[in-house]
């Protein structure tokens, strides 16, 4: 549970890109680190939202 924990709330949801959650996790393999990164919603829209404000530019 910890590692679901640091790798969606403490790490990806602020913007860690997730090479670099699989590297601090010690996975070699990113199939491996995308079992315990969940992704939410609210990332997703945070997301979009950038994208959109850079292709706007």
């Amino acid at each position: 549970m910890a590692r679901h924990t640091f790798t969606t709330t403490v790490t990806l949801s602020n913007g860690v890109p997730i090479e670099t959650v699989s590297k601090l996790l010690g996975h070699t393999k990113m199939a491996t680190t995308q079992i315990y990164a969940r992704v939410m919603n609210k990332k997703n829209s945070e997301d979009m939202v950038v994208l959109k404000q850079k292709l706007d530019k």
